[in-house]
C-alpha cells in the first residue's frame, strides 16, 4: 500500500492548469469502490452534502466530527487511489481543536480536504480574512507536523455570499500564500466567470460543476486544475433508483443496471454482470 504521504504527493500532481483532475465525489465505501473501478479514474473525493444526507445528517456541518473522521477512514480505506475529503470548516473554531481535527483526518487517511471560509451564519456569512488564514496556516501546521503534504482545496464562497470580485480574488491569494495547494472557487456559473478566476488566482483554480456548467472540455481548456460534481452525483444515483422502482412497479422490462455486479469479497471488481447461459442435458 501506497503511504498517505505519496498518495498526497500525487494528489497534488493531478492538478494541471489545462488537464484538470476529474473527481466524482462520493459517499461511502461501496460509492468510493464503484467509481474507482471506473476507466481513467484516478482520484476521489467526498462530498459532505451527500455523506451527511445518507446519515440522515444536514449538510454544514450537521454530523460531529467523530462521524465525519469516521466517514473519511470508510472511504479512504475501501480504496488505493488518493481521496480528498470534504471537510467542511474543521467541526471547529478554535485553532487548538483544528490541529487536533485535521490530524485525525489524516491519520484516517486523506490525502487532501476542502476547506470552507462560510461560516454558516447568515449574519456573518465569511470568516474575517485574518482568522481564515489562521485556520489555514494551522491546516498546513497540522499536516507538515503528520509530515504528509496534504492538498488543501481552499473553499472560497465570497461570490457566493454577497462579496464583490475582488474580495474574492483577495481571499483566494490569501489563502495560496497562507498554505493552500488549490483554490476552489464557488460561483463560476459561466466562461467569463471562469476566465476571470483563472486570470487572478495566483495559483490553481477548482470548480465545481452540473448540467448547467460550462462543459467540461471547455473548463479545461480556460485553465481550471480541477473539476468535482459536489452532491450531484448523490443525486444522480438517485434518480436512476427512483426511475428504476418506477418501471419495476409498472411491470415495465428490468433494468439493464440490475445486472451490475459488486462483490464485497474482491471490493476492487466492480463489472456489468455476465450472464451464463444454462443449458440442459437431453
Amino acid at each position: 500500500m501506497t503511504s498517505t504521504a505519496d498518495k498526497a504527493a500525487l494528489l497534488d500532481s493531478l492538478h494541471v492548469p489545462g488537464t484538470p483532475l476529474i473527481v466524482t465525489n462520493v459517499w461511502d465505501a461501496l460509492s468510493a469502490r464503484a467509481v474507482a473501478a471506473a476507466p481513467g479514474v484516478k482520484a476521489l473525493a467526498s462530498a459532505s452534502h451527500s455523506v451527511s444526507n445518507t446519515r440522515g445528517f444536514e449538510d454544514g456541518e450537521g454530523m460531529n466530527v467523530d462521524l465525519a473522521v469516521e466517514s473519511a477512514r470508510a472511504i479512504a480505506s475501501a480504496v488505493d487511489l488518493p481521496v480528498s475529503i470534504d471537510f467542511e470548516r474543521g467541526y471547529t473554531r478554535n485553532l487548538a481543536k483544528l490541529h487536533q481535527n485535521i490530524d485525525r483526518l489524516i491519520q484516517a487517511g486523506a490525502a487532501g480536504l476542502n476547506f470552507e471560509d462560510s461560516t454558516g451564519n447568515a449574519a456573518a456569512p465569511l470568516f474575517p480574512l485574518s482568522e481564515q488564514l489562521d485556520r489555514i496556516r494551522t491546516v498546513r501546521a497540522a499536516a507538515d507536523a503528520a509530515g504528509v503534504p496534504l492538498v488543501i482545496n481552499a473553499r472560497v464562497d465570497a461570490l457566493v455570499r454577497g462579496s464583490e470580485w475582488d474580495d474574492a480574488l483577495t481571499r483566494a491569494n490569501a489563502y495560496l500564500e497562507a498554505g493552500a495547494s488549490v483554490i476552489f472557487m464557488l460561483g463560476l456559473s459561466d466562461e467569463a466567470a471562469v476566465e476571470r478566476a483563472v486570470a487572478g488566482v495566483n495559483g490553481r483554480v477548482s470548480t465545481i460543476s452540473g448540467p448547467k456548467s460550462v462543459p467540461l472540455k471547455r473548463l479545461a481548456e480556460l485553465g481550471i486544475s480541477r473539476v468535482s460534481f459536489g452532491p450531484y452525483t448523490l443525486g444522480l444515483v438517485l434518480a436512476h433508483l427512483q426511475a428504476a422502482a418506477a418501471q419495476l412497479t409498472a411491470l415495465g422490462e428490468y433494468p439493464q443496471e440490475l445486472g451490475f455486479e459488486y462483490s464485497l469479497e474482491d471490493p476492487r471488481r466492480m463489472t456489468p454482470l455476465v450472464q451464463e447461459e444454462h443449458h440442459e442435458e437431453v
